[in-house]
């Protein structure tokens, strides 16, 4: 009986051997990776001087504000050239004004291409007849307002109803004069 366990013993132990024997030498490998006493000082590196740590450092601030300046569209880069140009350059806003001399305003524009009455099939041919006949039909067309200022001369004024005059009634109410003040009703 002792026989059949010391057979049952060996054949447990052999099945438990490794034909490869590379454990050891892992762990004598990672021994001597681990192993402070037999690493090398890592050598030096030597502190760079204030000009290549400058140089180094405005190149990598370039690279950050020229992506930056990329990832822009072209009207927000525009205002940002604009705004970087006025903040370094206090005096050289007055390039950038415009001349004003040949503006007009949108008033001017009106009384350049006014018309007292504007036809169903007139076409407005420019920008500034289009305007003028778009102001023409906001207008309050029902009662004109008269300036008799000069009807001795035979020369009458006239001109259609603002908003404001319309709610009061000025021209159906009360005189249509533009200087009259009257506010008796019209009868």
């Amino acid at each position: 009986m002792e026989e059949n366990s010391n057979s049952f013993a060996i054949s447990v132990n052999e099945d438990y051997e490794s034909d490869f024997e590379y454990d050891v030498d892992v762990g004598e490998k990672r021994k001597a990776r681990e192993d402070l006493t037999l690493k090398q000082p890592a050598a030096k590196i030597p502190k760079p001087n204030k000009q290549e740590f400058a140089d180094a450092y405005a190149r990598e601030q370039g690279r950050i504000q020229q992506q930056a300046y990329l990832s822009l569209d072209a009207y927000t880069r525009h205002k940002k050239l604009i705004n970087d140009y006025v903040l370094c350059y206090r005096g050289a806003t007055g390039k950038l004004r415009r001349d004003t001399s040949n503006y007009k305003t949108d008033s001017d524009i009106i009384r350049e291409n006014h018309r007292f009455l504007w036809e169903e099939e007139d076409e407005a041919k420019t920008w500034g007849e289009q305007l003028a006949k778009k102001y023409y039909d906001r207008l309050f067309k029902e009662y004109c307002l008269c300036d008799l200022s000069r009807y001795k001369e035979k020369k009458i004024g006239m001109r259609w109803r603002t908003e404001k005059e319309v709610i009061l009634g000025k021209g159906q109410f009360f005189c249509g004069s533009i200087r009259c003040e009257e506010k008796g009703r019209i009868e």
